[in-house]
């Protein structure tokens, strides 16, 4: 970790009812990197990836966030910068978070609203340039043919793959995924996968992916953070996470969490 983090989140917390999301969590990505964030369900992972970009807000008093050197939340309060902090954050969700009724292309040019204003978005008019960047993009990620379909007919891996493009689209500086692959089969995961790495290594985009295919983790990302209980179990090289290690994270069943069978 780098004092220059794009992401920071301090002291973070969060209540949901009687139940403590987030206990003092304290995370900071650095530029370039690609990380992931592991742990059991419920463990906080999701409730953390949110609050990076105040779509959750924190317990008053609970901690604060800043990306890019500047306040995404403090003292349960979202900043009035926000605008700007999530026009370079590219979300990825589990479900795609993709318009159905609208088309590929429509929903990866979405990613540019931030530049064009929500108006001209809102009426289709791209500008040239645009519409060759979102073209370019679509086949960057391999699927570029089904520009002209609307989303609700493609399947899981290619509407991912649309996502990742609408952050490509977007010129974001990080992209945070949140179970990106976990409503996929395992050929469409990977090339999700091996797309995330790719914008991280040749696009130098920090990427803080959540899995829950422990496996994944340790295959694609050189350091790994594990949540428990809303507090942070393990930060550090994929390479330290043992068997026992494991185990201590989720308990017998890690098992159950790996594709492709645990390390002993």
């Amino acid at each position: 970790m780098t004092s220059d983090a794009v992401i920071s989140v301090q002291a973070a917390r969060k209540t949901y009812g009687s139940h403590r999301a987030l206990d003092g969590v304290s995370f900071k990505l650095a530029p370039g990197e690609m990380t992931a964030l592991i742990g059991p369900s419920g463990s906080g992972k999701s409730t953390l990836l949110r609050a990076m970009t105040g779509l959750v807000v924190l317990d008053s008093g609970g901690g604060e966030v800043t990306a890019f050197g500047r306040t995404v939340q403090a003292g349960g309060k979202v900043s009035d910068q926000i605008r700007d902090v999530r026009a370079r954050i590219g979300m990825i969700f589990q479900q795609f978070n993709l318009v159905g009724r609208l088309t590929l292309f429509s929903n990866t040019a979405l990613g540019m609203l931030g530049r064009i204003g929500f108006l001209p978005g809102l009426l289709g008019l791209w500008p040239r340039d645009e519409k060759t960047a979102v073209m370019s993009a679509l086949a960057r990620v391999g699927v570029a043919e089904y520009a002209g379909q609307r989303a609700h007919t493609l399947s899981g891996g290619q509407q991912q793959r649309g996502a990742i493009a609408r952050a490509l689209v977007q010129k974001a500086q990080v992209i945070l995924a949140d179970e990106p692959v976990a409503s996929l089969d395992p050929v469409a995961a990977r090339k999700v996968m091996d797309l995330l790495c790719e914008v991280n290594a040749k696009d130098g985009i920090s990427v803080l992916v959540s899995l829950h295919q422990v496996d994944y983790a340790m295959r694609y990302c050189q350091r790994v953070v594990a949540l428990k209980a809303g507090k942070i179990a393990y930060d550090g090289p994929s390479s330290g996470l043992d068997h026992d290690k494991l185990v201590e994270i989720y308990g017998p069943e890690i098992e159950e969490v790996f594709w492709e069978g645990a390390p002993k």
